[in-house]
């Protein structure tokens, strides 16, 4: 368990990686941080005081090389398929 008010905001970011088209990268991204946010939300987080967005495949935390979708550059990009949740808590709670 967590204490409610101790929390001041919470921003979830999806991302995805370099395969595939940018608007279903974008589309997945966002899918990825609203699913975290909906587990959150579930498990008694207010909703209120979460922000979820999508990034695409914009910020990769891995470059691969290559262009063609083979397993090893699907393996290779896997850190960017992802999401960052990062809590902020209200000092003296």
């Amino acid at each position: 368990a967590y204490d409610r008010s101790s929390i001041e905001s919470i921003t979830i970011v999806g991302h995805a990686d370099r395969i595939g088209k940018k608007a279903a990268n974008q589309a997945l991204s966002e899918r990825r941080a609203q699913t975290v946010k909906n587990y959150f939300v579930k498990n008694g987080v207010d909703g209120a005081l979460i922000k979820s967005m999508g990034k695409g495949s914009s910020q990769p935390v891995k470059q691969c090389k290559g262009k063609k979708k083979t397993p090893q550059l699907v393996a290779c990009l896997e850190p960017n398929r992802r999401v960052e949740v990062v809590i902020r808590g209200i000092k003296g709670s």
